[in-house]
């Protein structure tokens, strides 16, 4: 994700999440950037520590049981849709334990930010790989969605659980590859020069990668399958939204609407003010960061308002975990009545 920070008790740090502290060591700036006497004051205070802790606490085990709820659907109605969302889930636990534990929490709480700068440009190259993964593993629902929908013959001669996986693998990989070259992505809160040719073609190759090529890839297909369901009503024909369409459309939705202020800040200070030395740039990118990552959260819920049947299987999973707990915490003789109930005949049935 790259999510920045500035520098805390004077140390500066090349890491991604933003910190409720004042910002790198200063310097005049050069080129089409204006000069600005003063660094930037962080004006948020203990804002961001309070907000990644409770989004950390609360999202990853809504993750975590995301993850399960969807391994027991994909299990047992072999769907490509919950591959999918399941993959993207297993994104967006990668994302909260490499960026927000181990980026923020951990090196910057904990190890007072003394790591070495090769183990934060590694970290760099995981945060970067996580997120590629998650917004292209929705970019291939958005494209199973589109083939459902639009092209049903095809979808169901092509569509296969081994033809799923094999894409989702293939964009793993990808993802990962094309984190590398963000090993040397240049810190805004800590490089006090403006940025060079390596970091301005990082920094578009990023909005590219995350955010203009897969928003445009989501409104040209949610726009073909908004019209098809058009088309449908129009011919007397129910326009059905399925479970997985309506998932779609809020997941994308929701992606576009909380990723868009990052980009458009990180572009702000790539060729208008520096988040270093504007104290409005520097507020901008840190709320910026903070409502992206509610990406990464925010999905759990998502599901639960429009399936029933992830809803189930979510009471299923506590159910189970629970469980255990309960035979255990018995007086020891005591046999526990078991779960499962023969189905009672109706009234009248014969055997």
């Amino acid at each position: 994700m790259g999510l920045e920070q500035p520098e805390t008790a004077g140390q500066p740090r090349a890491t991604l999440l933003p910190t409720s502290n004042g910002s790198g060591p200063g310097q005049e700036w050069e080129g089409h950037w204006p000069e600005i006497p003063e660094k930037s004051p962080c004006v948020v205070g203990v804002i961001p520590v309070i907000y990644y802790s409770v989004l950390l606490s609360l999202g990853l085990p809504a993750n975590l049981l995301t993850s399960v709820a969807l391994a027991r659907l994909a299990a047992k109605t072999r769907k490509p849709s919950y591959y999918y969302l399941l993959a993207l889930t297993g994104s967006d636990i990668t994302t909260q334990v490499v960026i927000v534990f181990v980026g923020f929490l951990l090196q910057g709480a904990l190890l007072a930010r003394q790591v070495p700068q090769a183990v934060v440009r590694v970290a760099n190259v995981l945060e970067f790989a996580a997120n590629h993964a998650s917004v292209w593993v929705t970019v291939l629902l958005t494209v199973d969605r589109y083939n459902a929908l639009c092209h049903p013959l095809r979808h169901r001669a092509t569509s296969s659980p081994g033809r799923t996986r094999r894409a989702i693998a293939a964009v793993l990989s990808a993802a990962l590859l094309t984190g590398i070259p963000f090993y040397w992505w240049l810190d805004v809160w800590r490089d006090t020069g403006p940025p060079g040719t390596l970091d301005e073609v990082l920094k578009w190759a990023h909005c590219l990668i995350v955010f203009f090529i897969p928003c445009s890839v989501f409104l040209v297909s949610n726009s073909a399958i908004v019209l098809q369901l058009r088309k449908r009503g129009r011919c007397g024909l129910r326009p059905w939204v399925g479970k997985s369409t309506a998932i779609l459309l809020g997941v994308t939705l929701l992606f576009a609407l909380l990723w868009a202020p990052r980009i458009f800040v990180m572009l702000y200070h790539l060729y208008v003010a520096p988040v270093h030395r504007d104290w409005r740039v520097h507020l901008a990118l840190d709320v910026a960061n903070m409502v992206a990552m509610l990406n990464t959260a925010v999905n759990f819920g998502l599901y639960c308002f429009v399936s029933k049947t992830f809803r189930a299987t979510v009471q299923q999973v506590i159910h189970d975990a629970h469980l255990p707990c309960t035979l255990g915490s018995q007086p020891e003789g005591m046999v526990g009545e078991p779960v499962l109930r023969p189905p009672e005949l109706p009234k009248g049935a014969g055997l």
